[in-house]
Order: structure tokens, then C-alpha cells, then sequence
């Protein structure tokens, strides 16, 4: 089976694709980068790293600190982080809808030939 990644190039060191995407959203699943980076086996310093280049590259937060709660706090999307993931992953369904035919015929040329 074929399937299409989209990888958005902004400038420079400044990159979105699905790893980081992914990374948002366990962000907002699991409300910490620790525990994100754990769900997706990775260290907290690298998502952290993600994270902070994600912030510095967009020019602002896509991951905002929780304060408080038993546990200390933790983290969740922005505003502008969860518009973000949605930008994404609806380029994501139009790029794959458009690239449909070009996949299946791989697929089926890959399978005969």
C-alpha cells in the first residue's frame, strides 16, 4: 500500500512534518512532553527540543506551560498550536484525495510488473 507524507519546508531550519505533528498531538492527548515523548518513544529532551524549535521557528508558542495540579503542571497546544495541527493535517487529506490516482497507480504497476 502506498501512502503520501507531506513535509512543509518554511525557511531555513524550519520544517513541519509528521513526526512533529504526531509529537503535537500526543502533546495534547497526554498534557505533558514528558509523557508525550514517552507515548512516542523518544527522550523529553528530544521532544523538548521539537518543541522549542517548532516555537522559535513559528514565532510563537505552539506549546504553552500548565501550572498548578497535584503532579506540578504540565503542557497543552496553544491556540495557535491546535490551528496548526488542523492546517496540517486538512493539506495532508487534500494532498492525499489529489494524489489518490497517482499512488494507486504505483501500486497496481508495482503489482504487475
Amino acid at each position: 500500500m502506498a501512502r503520501l507524507s507531506i513535509r512543509v519546508d518554511f525557511g531555513p531550519g524550519h520544517r513541519l512534518g509528521p513526526g512533529k505533528v504526531q509529537l503535537l498531538e500526543t502533546i495534547a492527548a497526554h498534557g505533558s512532553i514528558s509523557a508525550a515523548g514517552r507515548a512516542l518513544g523518544m527522550s523529553y529532551r528530544r521532544a523538548w527540543t521539537l518543541v522549542e524549535a517548532m516555537n522559535a521557528g513559528f514565532g510563537q508558542p505552539v506549546v504553552e506551560a500548565q501550572v498548578g495540579g497535584r503532579s506540578g503542571g504540565g503542557a497543552r497546544l496553544s491556540a495557535f498550536g491546535a490551528e496548526v495541527v488542523e492546517q496540517y493535517r486538512e493539506a495532508e487529506r487534500a494532498a492525499t484525495e489529489a494524489a489518490a490516482p497517482f499512488l494507486a497507480r504505483f501500486v497496481a504497476d508495482r503489482s504487475t510488473g
